[in-house]
């Protein structure tokens, strides 16, 4: 169970109650994630998130966090942090830094069909439109720079055939950022780690509704095209093969493109976006 550190009832409460969240009822740990501390819970008021923030810093939160705030502000199904009278939307429970989130409807899908990956498309869209007034800016701390470091550090562990994949990828993707046409994509404020199990619908089935979008803590800013490729990653590979489904990267692409257009060179480095974002996560479990 990835709970982490403890809560007690108590210091959950007095936080809702401070918070204007109303007098807890209920706290249950969530079982899933492997990076914080996460609680449902449940007030006179609503059902919340509690997260306790295990490896970020309360210096780096504020980003994350105001950039939550920021999307469900502008009208997308993303948790919007609850703020205490001051404004401040950063909180300590437990001795550790703290945000308590709305809850949002729903479940995952994590065997997505046409449907669902239109809706994502046209959500992932709306989201880098939205950022184009979002004043705060960090690195993409998963970017080319922690790629090179965790390269380094893996390499002991792995096979030659590895090791020769590995140096021809950051090879590659020197390259590729090294060019004019990487100069020229459109960036801003990415999720950067929109997987199935980051994201909620509702409904009957074949006919589910995108509910929310959430775990925005590897968020920073890079390219939108790069943000567009760790989805068609998950979201569009068959799983017997892990070739690209046609059909599910039509539709998501598409739904994408009637809410923001794709530059040329979205267009013609997409596929070298692909690769990156690959070896992000293939760096991340190494």
């Amino acid at each position: 169970m990835a709970v982490f550190t403890a809560v007690t009832p108590a210091e959950a409460g007095a936080l809702t109650e401070r918070l204007g969240a109303g007098r807890l009822i209920d706290l249950r740990g969530i079982g899933a994630g492997i990076e914080n501390t996460n609680y449902f819970v449940t007030t006179d008021q609503g059902d919340w998130v509690l997260t306790l923030f295990e490896r970020l810093t309360a210096a780096q939160l504020p980003y994350y966090l105001r950039l939550m705030q920021h999307l469900a502000r502008h009208g997308l199904p993303v948790p919007e942090p609850r703020a205490d009278a001051s404004g401040e939307i950063l909180h300590a429970v437990a001795g550790k830094p703290a945000a308590l989130v709305d809850r949002l409807p729903g479940h995952h899908q994590l065997a997505p069909d046409l449907h669902h990956c239109a809706q994502l498309g046209s959500l992932l869209a709306r989201m880098h439109r939205a950022v184009a007034d979002f004043p705060l800016v960090q690195p993409n701390l998963r970017g080319r720079a922690w790629w090179t470091t965790m390269a380094a550090a893996v390499r002991p562990s792995l096979t030659d055939a590895q090791r020769s994949l590995l140096d021809d990828e950051l090879a590659f993707q020197a390259a590729v950022a090294a060019s004019p046409a990487f100069a020229s994509l459109p960036q801003g404020a990415v999720h950067a780690d929109l997987f199935c199990d980051n994201v909620l619908f509702d409904g009957l089935p074949g006919h589910e509704k995108l509910t929310g979008a959430f775990d925005f803590y590897f968020a920073g800013h890079d390219s939108f095209g790069y943000d567009l490729a760790v989805c068609l990653n998950d979201w569009c590979l068959n799983a017997d093969d892990a070739s690209l489904d046609e059909a599910r990267a039509q539709a998501l692409v598409q739904a994408y493109e009637a809410q923001r257009p794709l530059s040329a060179a979205e267009h013609r480095l997409l596929p070298a976006l692909l690769r990156a974002a690959a070896l992000r996560f293939w760096l991340s479990r190494l």
